[in-house]
């Protein structure tokens, strides 16, 4: 008879990144958290900056040193256009990136968005086994990450493997 895997939840931190969006009209954070509480893990913090590099690495910077916070979710920025500097942002701060979570996203988008998903700069990564996501700005594709990658992967349910039970934290919650 094999053993039933229980859920861990995971603290997770949300980071909006926009010149515009206020907690009131911050539809694509709000998402993220709604999901990530039904999905039984933990919102530990969430927060908006403005599309700005160094206000941006300021906040991951601080959740990555943060023992409490082991995965970070971040939405918008992700763009080509005007000061969008997400990934500029990240990068610099990142352990090991995670490739494939770009290529499988803009894959997936694509059967929504069609060559619009060439548009996304979609980034993760591993910083001091921390576990960064950098999502588009749209609750459309804040939808489509969690839906079709995110909410298996943070599931330390999820075979034959998922991010959450390679977690280095994972064994200090």
């Amino acid at each position: 008879m094999s053993k039933e895997i229980t859920l861990i939840p995971l603290n997770i931190a949300i980071l909006t990144i926009s010149d515009t969006r206020t907690e009131e009209n911050d539809t694509s954070g709000q998402s993220l958290v709604k999901n990530l509480i039904a999905a039984g893990h933990h919102n530990i913090d969430k927060k908006i900056v403005t599309d700005d590099i160094y206000q941006i690495r300021a906040v991951v910077s601080a959740w990555i040193a943060d023992a409490k916070v082991q995965i970070i979710i971040t939405t918008g920025g992700t763009g080509v256009t005007g000061r969008d500097g997400t990934p500029e942002a990240i990068q610099p701060l990142l352990d090991k990136q995670l490739e494939g979570f770009g290529e499988l996203f803009r894959n997936l988008s694509y059967e929504e968005i069609k060559t619009s998903a060439l548009h996304s700069r979609a980034i993760a990564g591993v910083a001091n086994g921390t576990y960064v996501f950098c999502l588009p700005g749209s609750s459309g594709a804040c939808r489509t990450a969690w839906d079709n990658i995110l909410q298996a992967q943070l599931d330390n349910r999820t075979r034959p493997c998922n991010f959450a039970e390679m977690m280095p934290r994972l064994l200090e919650t």
